[in-house]
């Protein structure tokens, strides 16, 4: 065996010399000596032959891993409540065989869509939680993540958003460009994600795909032209014509799985010569290679502008707009080409870390799976079997058993279970990410766990621990980390507590899990009533909560009437000079803090800053974190209606210290004490959060709408036509918005809608602020 590998291995630098026509590393010219010549040619052809065959084994891997990644998309499916999303899931998933029946959201038979899991999903017909699954199409494995599209779960876009290669943006033919659609097409400039549009509801009656279109030019600043051109619309939808390809698609058959490709339809060959030539220019103003042909009236084959689109739209030049109907079912084939012609694999796609030994220098992650792990967590979820957490692998491998380290906080966790979720309802894990890892497959609500390399590498594990939402994990050979997601603030609260005191247990059970899963829901413990209160992004938010603790805990819940987060500031400077002294016998307490506070530049993206500028050691360095601890505890509760206050930076610039009494206690009291006595000097505002609402009214309603909106203390910054409805784009603070969807109905006889999501934190006027203030002095005093 040893013999024969030598052999093979000395033909193998036999045949790459006499390849090149080269002669063995230092062999020289003539040799001293035969054995001289004998001697140190057979070392340097094992030596050479050694290293070239590892460099080719090496090369072989990296290229069986690369084709294998070059075969997978992983995307995100995002838009406005309402536009088809899920739908359109359930068609992706049938088409590719996942799933053998469709079932509607909102479907007479009472199934649901398969990527609504909860019972709540299917009554309400809305997602709540982003649901993961995956599907083969054309030799390609699609990682599909299906997000919720109303605001108060707009976390779960931005995570998902955060870890996928690419997204589709649905966008309604009747409704097009809605506030969420904003929102969702903001957060995927966020994160860098490029994406298709994919104009859906062509069915319905009033469709307009062209006025989309243009709204996604001007409201989204998207450099975008058409790829299809659709056969009709509302009830006369047949099909459409592949702009690119230059054939027409009709989709056949009692569920459109048979596709029929024919040529144009003469009377349509005019407007696609168009488009097409539309769509040309459009990508030839971000293409440099196509731009020379075209300019060079050049002709251009399929091939070549497919090309151009796929580089201009991994460049995130260019959003390519495709079209259908999810429902009638014509349309997601074409989508589901599009994705793989024009969204990148994730070798295509840039992604960093931070190392943390080199303060923080950028590392290109290459998702070689023989490099060190490097992973991100980016969803906790608790279910049947323990907590799970979700893992995007950027680099490297895992596998059942191994260590890992957190690098946010040092902790050294082994890894119990290693899943990946195949079936969207009962999914555990997300199936997208980069290197080789573990394999396991969920079959309907049995787990099946087959572990061995070589598989896809999204994984979650059993651990009943400390939240790692966000954090990075690595094998501990590196120390890297990922940047996170972005998390808004709350923006509402609720006062909840259990009906039964024998149920506090699974309350307060109920209430740690969804803090886990959840960054946005927030639980605090009010300091003067004691009441339980829960936070969140408004009030389908808390209400989703407080009913998941009925139906999954079993625990009835008391809720409170809702509350505002309102928000204390300052206006400006404010100096502060205080000595905390307390003697009473044996050891007191002394410590002095002088310096100022000012409010902080509007649009610094810090809530709060201390600065130490003090000279020399009136103050020990040792206390200084005290005050600084004394001043942000005392920052959590501002002395007009006892919210926190923000936007505020304290400037530490002398004080004074005791040898024997002064203590970091007696520092922090301090702290506390001083802010307290230049607070009012510091002129504090309040601070309410205003929302941007838009309504979609029939236009005889307009002006009831317009002049409730005015009441609420609103103001109307845009006003559309679209057809026969008047859509108004306005800014009312939410303290104002309580029970609107009622007042609405009732104002427009139920033809009205509305979606609001959160803009700012902005100043309150002086008569409410005044009341405010009254209010909150006698709940003090009672």
């Amino acid at each position: 065996m040893a013999r024969s590998a030598r052999s093979s291995t000395t033909r193998l630098f036999y045949t790459l010399c006499s390849s090149t026509k080269t002669t063995p590393l230092n062999h020289q010219h003539p040799p001293p000596t035969p054995v001289a010549a004998l001697l140190a040619g057979n070392f340097h052809f094992r030596h050479y032959a050694a290293s070239t065959a590892t460099a080719r084994v090496r090369e072989e891997k990296e290229a069986v891993w690369r084709e294998s990644l070059e075969k997978v998309r992983n995307i995100g499916i995002s838009a406005h409540i309402d536009s088809g999303k899920t739908t359109l899931t359930e068609r992706v998933l049938f088409y590719t065989g996942r799933i053998h029946e469709i079932h509607e959201v909102r479907g007479k038979d009472g199934v649901g869509a398969k990527m609504d899991s909860m019972d709540l999903e299917r009554e309400k017909g809305i997602t709540i939680q982003s649901a993961a699954t995956y599907c083969t199409w054309k030799d390609y494995q699609v990682n599909i993540i299906d997000t919720p599209g109303h605001v108060d779960f707009t976390i779960e876009v931005e995570r998902a958003l955060r870890v996928l290669d690419g997204a589709i943006l649905v966008l309604c033919s009747v409704g097009g460009v809605q506030s969420q659609s904003i929102t969702v097409d903001r957060q995927m400039r966020r994160y860098e994600v490029p994406r298709l549009a994919f104009i859906n509801k062509l069915d319905r009656m009033g469709a307009d795909p062209w006025k989309v279109l243009n709204q996604a030019r001007s409201k989204l600043r998207h450099h975008s032209a058409a790829v299809q051109v659709p056969i009709g619309l509302e009830d006369d939808f047949k099909g459409l014509i592949d702009l690119v390809q230059s054939k027409a698609y009709y989709f056949h058959g009692s569920n459109g799985e048979k596709i029929v490709t024919e040529d144009i339809p003469a009377n349509m060959e005019a407007i696609a010569s168009e488009k097409r030539r539309e769509l040309i220019e459009v990508v030839s103003e971000v293409d440099d290679k196509l731009a020379e042909a075209f300019l060079n009236d050049e002709p251009i084959s399929s091939a070549d502008l497919e090309a151009a689109i796929r580089r201009a739209t991994i460049a995130r030049k260019f959003v390519p707009v495709f079209m259908g109907s999810a429902f009638k079912n014509k349309g997601v084939q074409t989508l589901l080409d599009g994705v793989l012609n024009y969204l990148p694999c994730p070798v295509e796609v840039s992604n960093y870390a931070l190392d943390q030994t080199k303060n923080e220098e950028k590392v290109t992650l290459t998702g070689n799976p023989s490099g060190p792990l490097v992973a991100l967590a980016f969803k906790l979820e608790e279910g049947r079997f323990g907590q799970l957490t979700y893992l995007r692998i950027y680099e490297g491998a895992i596998r059942k058993g191994d260590f890992i380290i957190n690098v946010n906080t040092g902790k050294k966790i082994k890894l119990a279970n290693c899943f990946q979720s195949w079936d969207a309802g009962y999914s555990l894990c997300v199936s997208a990410s980069l290197s080789d890892a573990i394999k396991n497959e969920l079959l309907a609500q049995k787990r099946e766990q087959r572990v061995y390399p070589g598989s896809k590498p999204q994984l979650g594990w059993d651990m009943a621990s400390a939240k790692v939402l966000g954090d990075t994990f690595t094998d501990g050979s590196v120390k890297y980390t990922m940047t996170s997601m972005n998390v808004p603030e709350p923006v509402m609260s609720l006062a909840v507590s259990p009906v039964s005191k024998d149920s506090g247990g699974q309350f307060s059970k109920a209430l740690n899990r969804f803090q886990k899963e959840d960054p946005t829901f927030r639980v605090g413990l009010d300091a003067e009533s004691g009441e339980t209160i829960i936070s969140g992004m408004g009030e389908l938010h808390l209400d989703i909560y407080v009913e998941r603790i009925r139906r999954e805990y079993k625990v009835e819940a008391q809720v409170g009437k809702p509350r505002v987060n309102f928000r204390e500031t300052i206006t400006k400077r404010a100096d502060f000079d205080y000595l905390h002294k307390k003697q009473s016998g044996g050891q007191g307490q002394y410590g002095r803090v002088v310096g100022y506070v000012e409010p902080l530049e509007p649009g610094s993206g810090s809530k709060f800053e201390f600065d130490n500028m003090l000279v020399g050691q009136a103050i020990p360095s040792n206390y200084v974190p005290a005050i600084e601890k004394g001043f942000r505890e005392a920052a959590n509760s501002g002395s007009l209606i006892g919210h926190p206050v923000e936007n505020i930076r304290v400037v530490l610039t002398d004080g004074a210290s005791h040898n024997v009494d002064s203590s970091e206690l007696a520092f922090k009291l301090a702290s506390i004490y001083a802010f307290r006595q230049c607070y009012d000097k510091a002129k504090p505002i309040i601070l309410e959060p205003v929302m941007l609402v838009e309504i979609k009214v029939p236009t005889e309603f307009q002006g009831t709408v317009t002049g409730d909106i005015n009441k609420r203390k609103g103001v109307i910054i845009g006003n559309d036509q679209e057809g026969d409805d008047s859509v108004i784009l306005a800014t009312v603070p939410l303290n104002m918005m309580f029970g609107y969807s009622t007042s609405l109905r009732s104002m427009t006889q139920g033809k009205g809608e509305f979606t609001m999501e959160y803009k700012e934190h902005a100043p309150v006027s002086g008569d409410v602020q005044t009341q405010l203030v009254n209010t909150y002095k006698a709940s003090k005093e009672s």
